[in-house]
């Protein structure tokens, strides 16, 4: 590449491509934008299937926050349409609404002990409340209390995390269990956010107006090795932090998955938006794409999510596993990366080594703009 770019950002997913448009547009730079994938948004990007039914295929991905400055933000760039996504698990059975909720006691439990719990949950936490299982599994004067944490736990957490994460509970970080939410209600709900919607054209739409600006060139297909050092001034980067360093003190563990797409011949799938599998069988859910996007026809779009151990250049990275061990070396990364401050930052799920919901991959790349990079421009420029 000839041109020379004030900035090159490395991945076009949530974070890349709102620190890209915030340094085009609110910092006027040029940014040189590059993904090893053939399209932007990273794992939101969303498509056509081969029937013209949009779908996500990275599964499912439902926009929720309770920052009105992120959304409105995002809202630059897409109209919305409300949606409130819904969770069922089947357990013993029975699909029950998760997270766990009075219905759900009411389902699985006999009547008189359903009521007993639900007497204590409204005693000790409050009506619309929601604890978590520790909460419950802490409750040592209560036996009711108790049970219904362990069961959540036993029947709905440990199986799915193990299936998850293919590690043990115990092995995780303790804020993972800490979590998990009872609702004190019948909200059924998946999240409680304040705001909760989908971008009304679907997120490539919304990638595509981020990243339309006269000072973005968008390059996919790109590996950053593709990308000479001649090229930019400075770099974030959004990739994965042990392959940025070449992995030269071990490598980070990720989590990958497979997603099994299918076309099913009904116009009515799942009851709800996803269902859960904690117990049984290989996958951990499966998602009908029709709740999603709010589109109807006479098939149906699903994902089926099957977790597997990442392997280098053989899958992709989507979680990082956090313990003890992977925190401690992330730590010795991140010391690497603290010596290239000014010339190289780090940010993103993969970068950061840390889990994102995308509102929070969105917050991420504003506050680094704002903290960070704006102030490194300024400091040039004096």
């Amino acid at each position: 590449m000839s041109r020379r770019y004030d900035w090159l950002i490395v991945g076009a997913g949530f974070t890349g491509a709102v620190v890209a448009e915030r340094l085009a547009r609110g910092l006027d730079q040029s940014v040189l934008v590059i993904d090893r994938r053939d399209h932007v948004g990273g794992n939101a990007h969303d498509r056509r299937d081969a029937g013209g039914r949009l779908i996500h295929p990275y599964g499912p991905h439902v926009f929720h926050t309770n920052s009105a400055r992120i959304f409105d933000y995002l809202s630059q760039f897409t109209a919305w349409r409300p949606y409130a996504h819904r969770v069922h698990g089947l357990l013993d059975g029975r699909h029950v609404p998760l997270p766990f909720n009075l219905d759900s006691i009411e389902t699985l439990f006999p009547a008189a002990v359903a009521e007993r719990m639900r007497q204590a949950l409204v005693q000790r936490f409050g009506f619309g409340a929601r604890p978590s299982i520790h909460d419950l599994r802490q409750a040592g004067d209560d036996p009711d209390l108790r049970r219904l944490g362990d069961y959540v736990f036993n029947k709905v957490f440990a199986g799915y995390t193990a299936k998850q994460w293919g590690l043990p509970v115990e092995a995780l970080d303790t804020l993972v269990t800490a979590r998990v939410p009872i609702a004190v209600s019948r909200d059924d709900r998946y999240f409680v956010d304040r705001h909760q919607a989908m971008p009304r054209d679907g997120y490539g739409a919304l990638f595509e107006r981020m990243l339309d600006h006269p000072n973005i060139t968008v390059s996919l297909n790109t590996p950053m090795d593709q990308v000479g050092a001649g090229a930019w001034d400075r770099m974030v980067y959004c990739g994965a932090l042990d392959d940025y360093f070449g992995r030269s003190v071990g490598a980070l563990p990720y989590r990958s998955v497979r997603f099994d797409h299918q076309v099913v011949d009904v116009e009515d799938g799942l009851p709800v938006g996803t269902i859960n599998y904690p117990n049984d069988f290989d996958f951990t859910r499966i998602t009908d794409f029709r709740h999603l996007t709010g589109e109807r026809g006479p098939t149906t779009a699903t994902v089926t999510e099957y977790p597997m151990a990442y392997e280098a250049g053989l899958n992709d990275p989507y979680y990082p596993i956090l313990t003890e061990a992977s925190r401690a070396l992330a730590g010795q990364y991140r010391a690497m990366a603290a010596t290239l401050a000014g010339k190289v930052w780090f940010a993103g799920r993969l970068a950061d080594f840390q889990y994102y919901n995308m509102d929070q991959a969105v917050g991420r790349a504003l506050s680094l703009v704002e903290k960070s990079l704006a102030p490194a421009i300024a400091r040039i420029a004096a």
